[in-house]
């Protein structure tokens, strides 16, 4: 919106010029959803305490967690809005990339929304059922892969690229749109998993979306995308704006997210960070490096279906509870040494990621 201001006062101010440069916006659109965060959530908190929107805890979590009942939920809505205002402002609104993420982010969020007053109105942590859920997921998921299909003028826009090797990638056609669901849905539902502690998966999403910031912004760069042996993807670059946002938006809930959180983001804001992380890994096509950079989503989403399986075939299980977060908490380790562990895990594998930008 504001990029659009500025090109029509450029003719008479050269000085609106600055805002053509993707890595201007990148800071400021993180800036404004940051501190729009960070002003806008005491009167979020007040406000979901006063209507008593509190946190349902599932029975057979562990015994510690029982403190956390009635904590302030749904504050995901928090992100959502510092991240739209941002992108809002900042990207340039005639990109196509930026509608589809920020349309995919927020569709995800009203699922996460739906369920979460599912929750409040039964009195227990159960919401949508699967069908409901995973079918609403699925439509999106879809829609959005059908989307990048029909717009893409090349092979290459409907392929997987190959890390760390040039000018390789597996073209899927058609499948692409099932390529895209499956990334997506998956991504969302894996960091809905994570979201078990006090900040357990905020600062992760915060990590991993920068360093998808930093892919998008050299995708849609000509030079740095030929010199670095990518696939050259014209305004891609614009998500870059949308991936700063994002971040802002998560290091101001994160302030308040913290242990011990005076709110949880709750299905609402984590459906949809994962949803956003899945759908701008698909647009730059880093879909394997989302794998690596988003390895502790991947380790909690695995304890889960290792655990069900095994207990399913055996009667036994593999951890002492899933996902994965909670076996260490049985294990005796404190709650903020669990979060802060996965988040140096996080920091590394997003780093692991970033290597692969110059190794081809």
């Amino acid at each position: 919106m504001l990029t659009w201001l500025a090109h029509a006062l450029e003719p008479m101010v050269s000085g609106f010029r600055v805002f053509q440069f993707v890595t201007l916006r990148v800071i400021l659109a993180a800036l404004t959803s940051l501190i729009f965060s960070l002003a806008l959530g005491p009167w979020l908190i007040r406000r979901l305490t006063r209507y008593q929107v509190g946190q349902n805890i599932r029975d057979d979590g562990p015994a510690t967690h029982a403190v956390k009942a009635g904590t302030p939920t749904m504050g995901g809505v928090l992100i959502l809005a510092g991240m739209a205002v941002a992108t809002l402002l900042w990207a340039d609104l005639s990109s196509s990339w930026v509608w589809l993420v920020l349309l995919v982010t927020l569709a995800f969020g009203g699922i996460g929304f739906v369920d979460d007053l599912q929750k409040l109105k039964r009195g227990t942590s159960r919401g949508l059922s699967a069908a409901q859920k995973y079918g609403a997921q699925t439509v999106v998921g879809l829609a959005a892969g059908l989307w990048l299909y029909l717009a893409s003028d090349t092979p290459f826009e409907a392929s997987v690229l190959i890390p760390m090797v040039k000018n390789v990638a597996i073209p899927l056609g058609v499948g692409y749109i099932v390529w895209t669901y499956l990334v997506v849905a998956g991504a969302s539902n894996a960091v809905n998993l994570t979201d078990g502690l006090d900040g357990l998966a905020t600062l992760p999403c915060v990590l991993v979306v920068a360093g998808l910031g930093i892919f998008a912004y050299v995708t849609g760069h000509h030079e740095f995308s030929n010199y670095l042996g990518f696939g050259f993807l014209p305004g891609a670059g614009e998500l870059a704006i949308f991936c700063s946002a994002l971040g802002g938006a998560g290091l101001g809930f994160l302030w308040f997210n913290t242990y011990p959180a005076q709110v949880f983001m709750g299905d609402v804001g984590a459906l949809a960070l994962g949803a956003a992380i899945g759908i701008v890994a698909v647009c730059v096509r880093q879909e394997l490096i989302l794998v690596v950079m988003g390895g502790v989503f991947v380790a909690e989403t695995v304890s889960v279906m290792l655990q069900v399986t095994l207990f399913k075939a055996t009667g036994r299980r593999m951890f002492k509870m899933a996902p994965l977060h909670h076996h260490f908490e049985l294990l005796g380790w404190a709650e903020p040494k669990i979060i802060v562990r996965f988040w140096i895990v996080t920091l590394i594998l997003v780093l692991v990621g970033l290597a692969t930008l110059k190794i081809r």
